[in-house]
């Protein structure tokens, strides 16, 4: 699967306004976790999930604390989930998930990251099929096939191990998740998670290269301007 896994997400949050809009996704889809599963996070797991990998990104506590309150208040809004399939620049495939309360203007702000950047927006199960969705852990090690073992001995189903310059991935069925996080951290208390989350994992990678390369970084920097987008993923390497 190669580093895959860094293809999850592009917010980078640079500047001030990305960090707002990183705090404003985290915020909404903390307030839908917490609305639809129960706003404690001992008894919802995907929600402490959720709350630690806000925090690795340096979400500031009152934002976390402001979209549980108000999932606690059971009022507010509704979003809903919606995902755009097609392809890039260089066609690479692209996969969009967005949290929204206007589906309309939604689907007209992805819809023009497309057009605008030489992208072509296609039908549900598009590009959907040649993604595998799993749970993904990466952190630093140099004995994937010790980690491997460690987790077959606790019973875990997985689906990779691998290992790449120090950093170790694991791959696994969704379901799995809770399963690999409690072996990884029973094992190694002091673990630091690069990486603990849910991504679409391309089952084949689309090298960019040339002008493609700045179409492309364009292109995910126009989706990643939309409010309502709250992940990209997609299979291009990027050859420079």
């Amino acid at each position: 699967m190669g580093r895959a896994y860094q293809n999850r997400k592009e917010s980078m949050a640079k500047t001030a306004g990305q960090k707002t809009r990183l705090y404003s996704r985290y915020g909404k889809e903390i307030y839908v976790c917490a609305k639809q599963g129960g706003v404690d996070p001992d008894g919802n797991l995907a929600l402490r999930s959720l709350i630690a990998r806000a925090k690795k990104d340096q979400v500031p506590a009152h934002v976390i604390e402001r979209a549980i309150e108000k999932a606690r208040g059971g009022g507010g809004e509704d979003y809903d989930t919606a995902r755009y399939e097609g392809f890039g620049p260089g066609n690479c495939m692209v996969i969009v998930d967005c949290l929204t309360d206007n589906g309309k203007r939604t689907f007209t702000e992805v819809r023009q990251a497309f057009v605008k950047n030489g992208a072509k927006l296609g039908g549900p199960g598009t590009v959907a099929h040649m993604f595998d969705h799993q749970a993904v852990f990466v952190f630093e090690g140099d004995d994937d096939e010790a980690i491997l073992e460690m987790l077959m001995m606790a019973d875990v189903d997985v689906t990779d191990v691998e290992l790449e310059d120090g950093m170790i991935s694991v791959f696994a069925p969704v379901p799995e998740f809770s399963k690999v996080r409690n072996a990884l951290t029973e094992e190694m208390p002091n673990i630091d998670f690069k990486v603990e989350n849910l991504s679409f994992v391309p089952q084949t990678m689309a090298e960019i290269s040339g002008e493609d390369v700045e179409i492309f970084d364009k292109f995910i920097a126009a989706l990643e301007d939309c409010d309502d987008v709250q992940n990209v993923y997609h299979n291009a390497e990027i050859n420079d």
